[in-house]
């Protein structure tokens, strides 16, 4: 009896050894597991990002044959994205008062190129007509396709000729990027379709470096935005009543969402009430009291009826806080 009595502990001892030895493997097991299963994830994150990037640069195949411009490939520092941008349609020399005028006759290459989707295309001779054209039918509806097309080709990770290529690196953040190419962190995320603020090393990236601009007209209640001095798009605003919008060269001072508005008397109206005058966003300028807001009041764009401010759509000024950083100028006129 003594001796069955001392050996059953021994086989239990050896027994819990088994288990544990058991256990630990499968703990191992499962964080090798997961380790692989992270590390196969974020390749395939990485892959479908490059395959994204890659059908960004590759031509959109036409009935006519004609292909937009393709990018070159990220490097690891930023490089201007140089393309081969499709030939310009050759225009007819400086025209006569007895030469007709050229935009008619571009305007329906301008849609031709449009309807194929050839954006950079459609932008090179849009272009065109802006620069060489006065007949107003033609400029109008130039200026229309530029602003679908060049928000189209910004708020995605096509190539373009103002983007750069990026890779990141040690120390980088959105905010970091941002600073650096004078842009803002929405048009980066919106632009690279990022979800949130987090960014990794060596993710790659196409982020504007141009610098916007914007003009404000009283007379014709409308702000034209400007790309490296270039066209961009043109907007409906509302100005103020009695000409009370200033006139001048000013500079955007302050960017904020869901703004709150301070009434004459002092009275502080938070962000959606219906008190609040301000709209979905508020941009300072450099002017006590002014700058540019949205409204829930759509009617009074277009006309002079604020009490200063330069008023926008709701979407509008959204698109506008998306794309212009601090220190962009504003001029009015």
């Amino acid at each position: 009896m003594q001796d069955i009595y001392l050996y059953q502990p021994q086989r239990s001892q050896k027994g819990c050894f088994r288990l544990v030895l058991l256990l630990v493997v499968l703990v191992t097991g499962g964080i090798i597991w997961l380790l692989v299963a992270r590390h196969r994830a974020e390749q395939a994150k990485d892959k479908a990002f490059e395959q994204e990037l890659q059908q960004a640069d590759q031509p959109v195949q036409a009935a006519g044959g004609i292909e937009p411009s393709s990018a070159t490939s990220a490097s690891a520092s930023a490089q201007p994205v140089t393309a081969n941008r499709p030939t310009p349609v050759p225009l007819p020399p400086k025209y006569a008062a007895n030469q007709p005028d050229p935009g008619p006759e571009l305007i329906q290459t301008a849609e031709k190129r449009y309807a194929e989707k050839d954006f950079p295309g459609t932008r090179e001779v849009c272009f065109q007509i802006l620069d060489a054209s006065t007949d107003p039918s033609a400029r109008t509806r130039a200026e229309v396709l530029l602003g679908d097309v060049n928000t189209t080709l910004l708020f995605a990770p096509y190539p373009m000729e103002e983007k750069v290529d990026y890779t990141v690196s040690r120390g980088d953040t959105l905010a970091v990027l941002a600073k650096k190419y004078k842009t803002t962190v929405e048009l980066i995320q919106k632009s690279n379709n990022l979800r949130g603020s987090l960014i990794r090393l060596g993710d790659r990236f196409r982020i504007l470096n141009g610098t916007f601009s914007a003009v404000v007209d009283k007379n014709a209640n409308d702000l034209v935005l400007y790309l490296n001095d270039r066209f961009f798009k043109r907007y409906r605003v509302g100005t103020g009543e009695f000409a009370r919008t200033p006139e001048g060269e000013f500079q955007i001072t302050d960017r904020v969402p869901q703004p709150t508005w301070w009434r004459p008397d002092g009275k502080r109206v938070p962000y959606g009430d219906p008190e609040n005058l301000l709209g979905t966003h508020w941009l300072s300028l450099n002017i006590r009291g002014y700058g540019l807001h949205g409204t829930w009041e759509p009617d009074s764009v277009g006309k002079q009826s604020s009490a200063g401010c330069v008023r926008m759509l709701n979407e509008d000024i959204e698109e506008i806080y998306t794309l212009v950083p601090v220190g962009t100028t504003v001029t009015i006129k």
